[in-house]
C-alpha cells in the first residue's frame, strides 16, 4: 500500500507544481510592466525623453536635418490605447550622407517612453508636425 501512495504522489506532483506556477495573468514581462490599462497618463517629459533616447538610438546624433515632431496623441497600438509622439527627420548615415526623412512613432506606457515604431505611416497618419530644433542641435554628449 505504501508503494501505491508514493506512486500516486509522484504522478500528481507535476500537476501540483504546474498549478503553483501558472496564473490567470499570462502577459509577457516587459521593461515598463505594461498593465494594459486604457487610462494612460499624458507623457509630460516627452521632449526630454525623446532627445535622451535619440542620443543612443542614432549612430551619429549630430547633424540631424529636417526634424519635426507632433504633440502626443492617443492611438491604438497593438490593440491597446497608448500615447504616441510622431517624429520625422533625416539622420546622417555611416558615410556621412543623409537618408531621406522617415517617420517614426514613439510609444509611451504609463507616461514613459517605451519603444519606437520604425515604419510609422499608419499610426502617424494625419499628424500635425512642428519644427523640432532641439533634435537638429543634438551632440554626442548629454549636455546639448
Amino acid at each position: 500500500m505504501g508503494i501505491k501512495v508514493r506512486f500516486t504522489a509522484i504522478l500528481l506532483l507535476p500537476i501540483a507544481l504546474a498549478a503553483c506556477v501558472s496564473s490567470d495573468d499570462t502577459r509577457p514581462i516587459s521593461f515598463t510592466d505594461d498593465r494594459g490599462v486604457s487610462d494612460q497618463p499624458y507623457p509630460k517629459n516627452y521632449r526630454t525623453e525623446i532627445l535622451a533616447f535619440m542620443r543612443t538610438y542614432l549612430n551619429d546624433p549630430t547633424g540631424v536635418r529636417d526634424a519635426v515632431m507632433a504633440e502626443p496623441v492617443q492611438r491604438t497600438i497593438g490593440g491597446r490605447l497608448r500615447y504616441i509622439t510622431c517624429v520625422r527627420f533625416s539622420a546622417r548615415d555611416s558615410d556621412h550622407g543623409y537618408r531621406p526623412a522617415r517617420e517614426r512613432a514613439i510609444v509611451y506606457v504609463d507616461g514613459r517612453l517605451d519603444r519606437i515604431i520604425e515604419d510609422a505611416g499608419e499610426p502617424c497618419a494625419g499628424a500635425t508636425y512642428a519644427p523640432f530644433p532641439e533634435l537638429e542641435k543634438m551632440s554626442r554628449v548629454s549636455g546639448g
